[in-house]
């Protein structure tokens, strides 16, 4: 079976009214269950990430409409919809600096217009993640200051900073708490903190605290977001470097009763190498996402300013096509760095293969669910 490639899934999606399924595995909407700590329109947001590797793999972008190569600001403008014609199906953005109230990111885009795109992305049926590369707490650097392994004990309950950092998740449970439409309807987005945990260039990596201090960590997150009253959140976990086994994966995982969808990070180096781990990571997340009745994704992955022509069809695709992935996102198209991008642009050497993925064999299917408005043909 051929797997096609969503770029905007638009409508539907988010929107639809389908009859659910709880992590517990209940029914859950108007003939059933309420699920309290999520809005309705969450509740289908999951199940619809269920659904989605039955039709194909929705593509993802993080930034995608704040800024490109060559570009920033402008309205309506990606480098995905300039190449394809198409938003992407998921965006993400990042929340650092949030914490420190400050009015832009740490990528210096205002958070006023991550909140729009957010909406905007809302209302054509595309899926919104927010990743968080916050501050460390301790010594006042950035999310990469590795320099002290208390960090993660210093916030938890007792720790010198706990106070500090409980006012940092409630800044994030407010922007999370404006995230709705003008009828005040809440826009379900997927939630990324503590990502790539498994290696230790974050002050939440694996040799920056216990196993059991990092489940405490998402624990103490995943509580105060709904104390603040958020309830539309879905919350991935997404491990930095490839598994051994499912063991691996598993070892810092911090419970199904807060997490919703497994996925992992990785790059491409070596193409070889990184056909083989993309491979075996897969394999390794499918038996989880079984196990666990989690929808799976490749959270983020790429191939820097992607020199290889055919990047696209011929590396990530034979590798993704094979397996139940929700999406695969690649990284962002820096302005403010020279060959800093992760999807193509008009001119880019790997344009023509990624319309490829995106049309033939691997257009999206035509249906109303995942049709963009202003697709073209």
């Amino acid at each position: 079976m051929i797997k096609r490639i969503k770029i905007l899934a638009t409508g539907a999606l988010l929107l639809a009214g389908l009859g659910a399924c709880s992590p517990s595995g209940k029914k859950t909407g108007a003939d059933s269950t309420v699920d309290t700590l999520r809005t309705t329109e969450t509740v289908n947001l999951l199940n619809n990430l269920r659904k989605v590797p039955t039709q194909g793999i929705m593509f993802g972008h993080h930034d995608d409409p704040l800024y490109g190569v060559g570009w920033e600001g402008d309205e309506d403008r990606s480098d995905v919809k300039s190449v394809c014609g198409d938003y992407p199906a998921v965006m993400s953005f990042d929340l650092g600096h949030i914490e420190l109230e400050r009015e832009k990111s740490l990528d210096n885009v205002p958070f006023r217009k991550i909140r729009q795109e957010t909406i905007n992305q809302y209302k054509r049926g595309g899926v919104v993640s927010f990743s968080w590369h916050l501050d460390n707490p301790l010594t006042g650097k950035d999310a990469w200051d590795v320099s002290d392994t208390t960090v993660v004990a210093s916030i938890l309950p007792g720790g010198v900073h706990h106070a500090k950092f409980i006012s940092w998740l409630d800044a994030v449970a407010a922007f999370m708490n404006t995230l709705e439409t003008e009828e005040g309807t809440k826009i379900p987005v997927i939630f990324r903190p503590w990502h790539e945990h498994t290696g230790s260039w974050f002050w939440w990596g694996q040799n920056l605290c216990t196993a059991d201090q990092y489940k405490a960590l998402w624990r103490m997150t995943h509580d105060r977001m709904h104390a603040r009253g958020v309830k539309n959140l879905l919350y991935a976990y997404s491990p930095g470097s490839e598994p051994k086994d499912s063991t691996a994966y598993l070892e810092r995982y911090p419970g199904d009763d807060i997490i919703d969808l497994v996925g992992f990070d990785t790059y491409q180096f070596d193409r070889t190498q990184y056909m083989e781990q993309l491979d075996k990571s897969l394999a390794i997340l499918t038996e989880v996402g079984k196990a666990h009745d989690k929808p799976i994704a490749i959270t983020e992955t790429g191939f820097e300013a992607i020199p290889d022509s055919v990047w696209w069809s011929q590396t990530l695709y034979p590798v993704i096509s094979k397996y139940p992935i929700s999406y695969v996102l690649v990284w962002r198209n820096a302005r403010e760095r020279v060959n800093h991008y992760y999807a193509p642009y008009p001119g880019q050497v790997s344009a023509d293969d990624f319309v490829k993925f995106y049309r033939e064999p691997l257009r999206p299917i035509r249906s109303p669910l995942f049709r963009h408005r202003n697709a073209p043909g």
